[in-house]
């Protein structure tokens, strides 16, 4: 079996004509058409996350679809990732929230999970990760609960928005709208987003990402991603870059400049995207995904939010007990004050190289 070509047709998953095959081998409007009808579709579903991690990262992509006569009936975008710390992986995918099978039918997803098991068995990786986004998605049990998503339904009068908080969060956002913020939108260039960003990543004591990554992110997805500036005066005190998808809008990566903490620029960015989306027509903010016990899933839980958790599956092939490369995992604690410690130059000469090992 090659990675192109679908399995023998006597498999029993492959009966009524179903086929799994490559999508290198088809047109990819047919598969971006899918995943925007489906209603568990994401943005890391579009070939556009694809290209985006193909020219930043150099995995190999093997994205997966099953067909019948009536066209394709599911997908499952993976990525190849290898290196010397996690070994040989699928990760659907990589740099992600959110990933997994998109089906039609059980059939056409049951296949597609038992094609990933048998080509990461023909590969010899150590795992398969569904990073699954909804419990439809799963095939098997989902054994990470890590992770959890926060979604908040959308108002377009912001007196209603304002009312909808929970009130200390209401007073906050009072707070930080008597301070001159003004909002710089649709930005194309990175540049000061990442270096924002990078100091954040910094502080947090994680390696931060190659800004080629931000570049071709928003060339790929074009008016579906911007990144937008909270500034004071002439201070970028905060920054965001942003999905836009099926009436959703999605804050994907945000950093705020601790110095200006005491304004809350962080809450009134937030609160300028709730404002904004629902003025403009969006039904739900995805404030995106955080780990249990963390600033940012107590920042997330106080915004009149929906909590979901994250049903990730971790499908064993090599590898005899499930990985943890969390950042909470207590074996990265030593590592993360050195790294925290590190002059930012440094970190962000470094940073890019050593993400690419934790995707």
């Amino acid at each position: 079996m090659t990675l192109s070509s679908a399995p023998a047709a006597t498999n029993p998953e492959l009966e009524c004509g179903l086929q799994i095959c490559d999508a290198a081998l088809n047109d990819h409007v047919e598969w971006d058409q899918f995943v925007h009808a489906h209603p568990q579709g994401t943005p890391f579903h579009l070939i556009a996350w694809k290209k985006t991690i193909e020219e930043s990262y150099r995995y190999r992509p093997i994205y997966l679809q099953a067909r019948d006569n009536r066209g394709i009936r599911g997908v499952l975008p993976l990525f190849l990732v290898q290196n010397p710390f996690m070994g040989k992986v699928l990760i659907s995918s990589p740099f992600a929230v959110y990933g997994g099978i998109l089906a039609d039918t059980d059939r056409a997803r049951v296949a597609l999970y038992k094609h990933a098991k048998d080509l990461g068995a023909e590969l010899g990786v150590q795992y398969i990760e569904l990073r699954n986004a909804f419990p439809e998605q799963c095939v098997g049990e989902p054994n990470v609960s890590r992770y959890v998503t926060f979604t908040q339904d959308l108002v377009p009068e912001e007196t209603a928005l304002l009312e909808s908080l929970p009130k200390k969060t209401r007073n906050t956002v009072r707070k930080a709208l008597k301070t001159p913020f003004s909002v710089r939108y649709g930005v194309r260039d990175p540049q000061r987003f990442d270096a924002i960003h990078s100091r954040n990543m910094r502080r947090l004591g994680t390696p931060c990402f190659p800004r080629r990554y931000f570049e071709r992110l928003l060339a790929n997805f074009g008016g579906m991603a911007d990144i937008r500036e909270v500034w004071l005066e002439n201070q970028l005190t905060a920054a965001s870059l942003n999905f836009f998808y099926n009436g959703q809008m999605h804050t994907y990566h945000a950093a705020a400049d601790t110095r200006f903490n005491a304004l809350a620029p962080n809450t009134f960015m937030y609160y300028d995207h709730l404002r904004w989306a629902g003025q403009n027509g969006f039904r739900q903010f995805d404030f995106g995904r955080s780990k249990r016990g963390t600033g940012p899933f107590d920042f997330k839980r106080h915004w009149n939010t929906t909590m979901r958790e994250l049903p990730y599956e971790l499908l064993l092939v090599n590898r005899k007990d499930l990985p943890n490369f969390s950042p909470a995992n207590p074996r990265f604690n030593l590592a993360i004050r050195i790294w925290q410690n590190i002059p930012l130059p440094v970190t962000r000469l470094l940073g890019p190289g050593l993400i690419r090992l934790f995707p």
